[in-house]
């Protein structure tokens, strides 16, 4: 579930949405009103319960050979995502909604590299929303590793001192570190 050229992608487990209204989240560290959404690359970052904390690794032209063996193991592609056991059932079951969005109503976000897509502006969806469908079957489709973990952190340790690309959703759901 990727979005097509001009569009964005906001996912969801409410497939009632008609209309996205910039908001400042709960959560945020930002303290500007957004909508969120995700460009093509940043889509798999989605592809989770909402609340699912993962951490996620992916190969960079500055990613060594030691990092990526280390991380990513022999033959294990160019990104790895990582839940915990306690989420796999979830992981199955979930029903996720993939809301389509017109990207030029939004702006990369993040910095030094964009990791989102922001619209300060309220956004209606291109169409009614699509059903995610199978999230396990999209990571293989990808190629993307997926890992099921006792527990997220160790794993996230090596990851952020390492040269690979990372990102960090929802760790604060985590298991306590051990």
């Amino acid at each position: 579930m990727r979005p097509e050229p001009g569009q964005v992608l906001h996912f969801s487990e409410d497939p009632t949405i008609t209309r996205f209204v910039p908001h400042v989240a709960p959560t945020s560290r930002q303290s500007d009103a957004y909508v969120w959404a995700v460009d093509h690359d940043r889509a798999p970052d989605y592809w989770f319960p909402r609340e699912c904390p993962r951490a996620m690794a992916w190969t960079t032209p500055e990613t060594s050979t030691v990092d990526r063996e280390r991380i990513l193991g022999p033959g294990g592609g160019a990104r790895v995502h990582s839940i915990e056991y306690g989420w796999l059932e979830r992981m199955r079951t979930v029903r996720l909604f993939a809301y389509r969005l017109p990207a030029e109503r939004f702006r990369p976000f993040g910095s030094p590299v964009p990791n989102a897509s922001v619209s300060t502006v309220e956004v209606r969806p291109l169409g009614p929303p699509e059903p995610v469908g199978d999230l396990l079957g999209l990571h293989e489709e990808a190629g993307i590793q997926l890992r099921i973990m006792n527990n997220l952190w160790e794993f996230w340790d090596a990851v952020i001192i390492s040269t690979l690309g990372f990102s960090g959703i929802r760790l604060r759901n985590a298991s306590p570190r051990p």
